[in-house]
């Protein structure tokens, strides 16, 4: 289920807007990331925001509602840079084409999001704009937006961005792994190797920059452990969407 919380205290404006979280700390590579609040999030004026419309089973292993995801100062951190977003759209584009401006992001990479997606056109087109804007700058993503992005982004994608699609979303139908650059959530490294997919455990880089598909092993929370068991998230979403087949299918024969 989808976890909905809200923080009241979280007004004023984020800065910086750009972070390194700890995985990112620890990377070979120079990344900064942007994020925000995991699946939907509460503003303080009571607005309900859906911050990743297309998750599917990933919403139920999400390494970004648990460990220090929760904290309360991090947890108001993500929810000012929603509300930014979602309040000032120009404000935040221009504040963060300015701070990427800043020479400690010249050669750069940016991950956009650790947590969240491209949750509306309006969004991911301002995101594109600051792309643009900062051409020094490489900038990736995962994300389950397929649609949007064929929409608005395979058409004619900055040179400087790269994505992965990342599988257990509810579009994974419209993803082919020899066409489309995806990645999956595995058990283990052993099972990815296993699986001939590439892991990028050396670097989040290789997630777009390393040969495809691409694999990476689940968070070791319990709970996520325990719910994916010896499946991958891809599984695990055919799994749940065939339930779901099968119980409107079932509904059907009872209305007739």
């Amino acid at each position: 289920m989808f976890e909905i919380w809200s923080a009241k205290l979280a007004t004023a404006r984020p800065s910086p807007l750009l972070m390194r979280n700890a995985r990112l700390r620890r990377d070979p590579a120079h990344i900064w990331n942007w994020t925000l609040p995991a699946l939907r999030a509460e503003l303080p004026s009571g607005q309900k925001i859906v911050t990743c419309p297309s998750a599917g089973t990933c919403a139920d292993i999400c390494y970004a509602l648990f460990g220090t995801y929760r904290w309360r100062p991090v947890q108001e951190r993500h929810v000012r840079n929603l509300r930014f977003v979602v309040e000032d759209l120009e404000g935040w584009e221009q504040a963060m084409r300015a701070e990427l401006g800043a020479r400690r992001f010249r050669g750069a990479a940016v991950r956009i999001h650790d947590a969240g997606d491209f949750f509306s056109d309006a969004y991911l087109s301002a995101w594109l704009r600051i792309i643009t804007a900062r051409p020094g700058v490489f900038f990736y993503a995962y994300t389950k937006e397929v649609m949007r992005f064929r929409r608005l982004v395979e058409p004619k994608p900055p040179p400087n961005l790269a994505w992965v699609y990342s599988l257990g979303g509810k579009h994974d139908g419209q993803l082919d792994p020899a066409v489309d650059r995806v990645a999956d959530v595995f058990p283990t490294e052993a099972a990815i190797a296993d699986a001939g997919w590439h892991s990028q455990e050396a670097s989040d880089l290789l997630a777009v920059q390393g040969p495809s598909p691409v694999g990476m092993s689940v968070n070791r929370i319990p709970a996520a452990v325990r719910l994916l068991g010896d499946r991958t998230l891809a599984q695990m979403q055919q799994e749940s969407d065939r339930r779901k087949r099968a119980l409107r299918a079932s509904r059907r024969g009872e209305r007739r």
